[in-house]
């Protein structure tokens, strides 16, 4: 198993990378190679500080950087040995498995939709974001910025996606989805609500338990919720600012320290043909150790695969 990791990306680059990729090794971890891209000289000297096995890691060295104010298609198609640029070179010809950067954002969502495409029958790739749950488990909240507009049927593929993801990954026997809406009731809610309710509700690949609420999201009434990128993107980043109030207040509570997103590492790119996770831009080694770890299990659980053939006949 080769997991791609993006040295250069991230606001910590490449100190936290190094950082990172040394904890997950550390775990004991024998059979998976660690491919490193970025400025060989920099990755090095970190290394020297926080040693890898030598056996498990290999540099392919860059010369460039996408910065995070950078346009992304502009800057992949003019940075050709930058390190996201590389990195799906190298999982577009299967040279690694999994690639994992904390950089420019819109440069992954371009890179996996122009360099790895979308899984056939899939109409639009989604991400997700964690939701922590007072009981210790985490929801999954489709999508969070990707698709700020959405027709039903896209919902519809967000929730078998993210029910895929949920069962194999963050190990929910028959995931519960839920439609974000205003109210419980069929028949609530705007246009697209409205018509995406009944594609949720016939849909035999669900287990779909029906309208959810806002009062709901951090509850464990569903286990994937669904909504568009819009509303989705509003929840994310008002459930990030609980963490800093938190913090701000010094307030201790173990409920409220999961709000640290970072410690889930990054989200994955669902609905793409390989595994592609994007990490903050201020993830530390901790968020870089835990992207590895998702990107391990994806591999393992042969995830891509079983989201593959749930579109067979959606083509």
């Amino acid at each position: 198993m080769n997991i791609g990791l993006d040295m250069m990306g991230g606001d910590f680059a490449p100190l936290e990378a190094v950082k990172g990729a040394a904890e997950f090794l550390a775990t004991g971890n024998a059979n998976i190679h660690l491919t490193l891209i970025g400025d060989e000289a920099q990755i090095k000297n970190h290394i020297a500080d926080h040693p890898l096995a030598a056996a498990q890691y290999s540099i392919v060295a860059t010369t460039q950087v996408i910065e995070m104010n950078e346009h992304p298609t502009k800057a992949l198609k003019e940075k050709k040995d930058s390190s996201i640029a590389v990195g799906f070179y190298l999982l577009a010809t299967g040279k690694i498995d999994a690639f994992i950067s904390a950089g420019n954002t819109g440069a992954m969502m371009v890179g996996s939709l122009f360099s790895i495409k979308a899984i056939e029958g899939v109409l639009r790739p989604t991400i997700g974001a964690y939701m922590p749950r007072e009981d210790g488990t985490l929801g999954l909240l489709v999508d969070v910025g990707l698709n700020a507009d959405c027709k039903p049927e896209n919902l519809n593929q967000f929730a078998v996606l993210g029910s895929l993801y949920a069962q194999y990954i963050l190990n929910f026997e028959n995931p519960k989805v839920g439609l974000v809406n205003l109210g419980e009731e069929e028949g609530k809610g705007n246009l697209l609500a409205q018509a995406a309710y009944p594609l949720l509700k016939e849909n035999k690949q669900l287990n779909f338990i029906g309208n959810i609420e806002g009062r709901d999201i951090l509850m464990t009434k569903a286990d994937v919720l669904v909504c568009e990128g819009f509303t989705g993107n509003v929840v994310l980043k008002l459930a990030e600012s609980i963490y800093d109030i938190v913090k701000r207040r010094n307030i201790h509570d173990e409920h409220f320290e999961r709000f640290n997103f970072e410690q889930y590492g990054g989200v994955p790119v669902l609905g793409v043909a390989k595994p592609v996770i994007i990490g903050h831009g201020i993830s530390h080694a901790t968020a870089f150790k835990n992207m590895i770890r998702i990107a391990q299990r994806m591999i393992e659980t042969d995830l891509l695969e079983k989201m593959k053939g749930s579109f067979v006949t959606d083509a």
